[in-house]
């Protein structure tokens, strides 16, 4: 059976990979070059991070102000009942969100900023 020795040794080596695993992540994390703003799965805008800038959305679905400053963006204002999306921190790095349900309003940051043109041709 396991001994007081062999439980002391397997949370040792569990701490230290919760360590290492705090220590490495954020080296893998990238800032985001820009934000896309969808409603209800339709691109609304997208909009660049290095820009300092408010954006108001006011559709029939409600209304939110999105405020980009020194490169990160965040909900300032929102009408939804809950105000959920005000709590989130700021987003700056690939992959982060900001969810707002009621107005099935997302924000994401993504990589770079898309020119519009077409990446591959399928033949």
């Amino acid at each position: 059976m396991f001994q007081k020795r062999d439980f002391l040794l397997i949370a040792t080596i569990i701490l230290i990979i919760v360590i290492s695993a705090q220590m490495i992540l954020p080296v893998w994390r990238h800032a985001g070059e820009v934000i896309h703003i969808t409603i209800d799965g339709k691109l609304y805008g997208e909009y660049n991070l290095s820009q300092n800038q408010t954006i108001t959305i006011n559709d029939t679905l409600g209304y939110n102000r999105v405020i980009i400053q020194s490169g990160s963006a965040y909900m300032d204002e929102a009408d939804c009942p809950d105000k959920y999306c005000i709590a989130y921190k700021p987003i700056q790095n690939n992959g982060q969100t900001i969810i707002c349900l009621p107005h099935k309003l997302v924000i994401e940051v993504i990589g770079e900023q898309h020119s519009g043109q077409v990446d591959v041709i399928v033949p």
